[in-house]
């Protein structure tokens, strides 16, 4: 443990005090040479889980882990790493997505 500050210093370093505070050191201030006050780092405040909170909100469609359609799964697999370049020139070439549907 450090030795304590004064209240004039402290009021003098007080953003060095902070900073030194924020790394976890406990800094005890002291008026007339008595510790009256410690400076420390805050815990951040946990707020509590509330379960249930969207309960009749949503829903969770039953195959909504059923396999991919086989025109998805293929668009995954056997598509381009990158999507392609779109044209430099002044016209306008929109970039076609196989899976959309026209």
């Amino acid at each position: 443990m450090t030795k304590p500050v004064n209240i004039f210093a402290a009021k003098t370093n007080l953003s060095k005090l902070v900073a030194r505070a924020e790394k976890g050191e406990d800094i005890i201030i002291a008026r007339a040479g008595k510790p009256v006050a410690r400076l420390t780092q805050l815990e951040p405040v946990k707020k509590p889980i509330r379960f249930g909170l969207m309960k009749g909100q949503i829903w969770v469609a039953d195959d909504f882990d059923a396999p991919l359609p086989d025109e998805v799964l293929a668009g995954f697999e056997d598509g381009p790493v990158f999507p392609p370049e779109r044209p430099t020139t002044g016209e306008a070439d929109p970039v076609k997505d196989p899976m959309r549907k026209a």
